[in-house]
């Protein structure tokens, strides 16, 4: 069972959200908040897989709370999604850095949203290759003046190359087919890397790889 906290200062939008996970088999609701400090108080509480964040909100954004539970140890097994009506590059970026998993827009199709909840529960990115090309390139730059490679020398070259094909927004059965190995392969690749960077799931794995220098503006 995913275990999901929404987080929203509008009432009928946690109302719109419970009702539709509510009516998922493998879902349950386990609270909702209004504002940035309710909803870290709660993910302290109840330990969700998975919240659903606003970003605009009283008493502590969507952002200060994703970084706050993002910082709490006791919430490693938490992932947040960001749900917005705003669909700026900013605040995409701004998202990642607080530790998003993910991000969505309030128009987001019903059948999408509840795909965002059980992708981010099992520790994937919830950025498709082409909104993972768009944004990293328009803020990567902002991150890092100049590769750090300091993080890849705990990695293999074996390593080194899965984590290059993560950065490019290739799942575990395209990294597979790409390096000649079996998807299983691929994903314990992949769940090693993210061992030894300390990482919470593949968005920031994605980070990385540019941050190093791995996968760099403008790839194809």
């Amino acid at each position: 069972m995913i275990r999901v906290a929404i987080a929203d200062d509008q009432g009928l939008i946690r109302a719109g959200f419970r009702s539709l996970l509510e009516a998922e088999p493998d879902i349950e609701i386990v609270g909702e908040a209004g504002s940035g400090s309710e909803i870290v108080a709660l993910a302290k509480a109840q330990r969700p897989d998975v919240v659903l964040m606003d970003i605009r909100m009283p008493d502590g954004d969507g952002l200060w709370a994703t970084e706050q539970i993002v910082a709490d140890p006791k919430l490693a097994g938490t992932h947040i999604v960001i749900v917005t009506t705003f669909e700026l590059d900013e605040y995409v970026g701004h998202a990642i850095r607080a530790g998003a998993s993910g991000f969505l827009v309030k128009d987001t199709e019903p059948v999408e949203l509840i795909r965002a909840v059980r992708v981010v529960a099992g520790g994937d990115a919830l950025l498709s290759p082409s909104v993972t090309r768009r944004l990293l390139e328009r803020v990567a730059v902002q991150w890092k003046d100049a590769p750090d490679t300091a993080q890849l020398r705990v990695l293999t070259e074996r390593e080194r190359e899965v984590l290059g094909l993560v950065g490019q927004g290739l799942t575990n059965d395209e990294i597979g087919r790409e390096l000649f190995l079996s998807p299983l392969t691929a994903k314990t690749h992949v769940s090693r890397i993210m061992s030894k960077l300390a990482a919470r799931d593949r968005v920031q794995l994605v980070v990385v790889a540019y941050e190093t220098g791995l996968v760099k503006a403008g790839w194809q």
